[in-house]
């Protein structure tokens, strides 16, 4: 594979993985379910005429669900993997979208400071080594008042023996849900209880993807009472004090 954008601080995914974000599971049960869910977690206006940055935009398969779901003026994808992004810009041929594509690495982007009105990381921050820095660039490149839409496997569930088989990661950086929460505070970002979600989803359950449940054997566990295989989140870069 051609690794002129792949680097160290980013984790290729298996033979196995590559074909599973290709999958009709991924885009349905994954990417859309996952899109839904953040865009309700917003509690003010969408901006208008937004630059949408897809960072880990994969194969391009979530294109379709974030212009219906959020319709910004402009797409920009990027990934650290380039036979991916030559995937990217055929999905986005093929919906008819203006998709800008880009080379990199979520931890140095080749973008400008406050040029980004809606960030979307969707599964792609548990693969990366130097997740400060990213978060960092994600912080650096959208816009005062702009917003990161962050959706995450946890530890919880990157740390099983399904997925460690299946897929790679590395595990030396994954965190928990509260641990991803607090990232994202310390970083500077604001948000409240009712900007997070925890998705308790049944794929989301490597140890028996819910099946003893839809065979009715058990009740799921409540919030509070489990571990928390996922977290969704959108978080807002603060606008300066006097714009507030």
């Amino acid at each position: 594979m051609n690794s002129r954008f792949l680097s160290d601080s980013y984790v290729e995914e298996t033979r196995f993985g590559f074909w599973f974000l290709r999958s009709h599971t991924w885009q349905h049960h994954v990417l859309r379910v996952a899109i839904n869910d953040l865009r309700g977690l917003f509690d003010t206006p969408l901006p208008t005429d937004a630059v949408l940055l897809d960072a880990g935009c994969g194969q391009g398969k979530s294109f379709r669900y974030l212009q219906q779901t959020f319709q910004p003026a402009r797409i920009i994808g990027l990934d650290a993997d380039p036979h991916s992004l030559e995937l990217s810009r055929q999905e986005a041929a093929r919906l008819g979208l203006e998709v800008e594509l880009i080379g990199s690495d979520c931890a140095v982007l080749q973008l400008p400071d406050a040029s980004v009105d809606l960030l979307f990381c969707h599964q792609t921050f548990h693969h990366l080594v130097e997740q400060e820095q990213a978060l960092a660039e994600f912080y650096r490149v959208l816009k005062p008042g702009g917003y990161l839409l962050f959706a995450e496997s946890t530890e919880a569930y990157i740390d099983t023996w399904v997925i460690r088989w299946l897929f790679r990661h590395p595990m030396h950086v994954q965190k928990s849900a509260a641990q991803y929460l607090d990232m994202l505070r310390d970083q500077g970002f604001e948000f409240s209880a009712g900007n997070v979600s925890y998705p308790y989803l049944w794929w989301s359950r490597a140890k028996d993807f819910g099946l003893l449940e839809r065979l009715k054997l058990c009740k799921p566990k409540p919030f509070g009472q489990r571990e928390e295989t996922l977290v969704n989140a959108v978080v807002r870069k603060p606008l300066p004090d006097a714009a507030q």
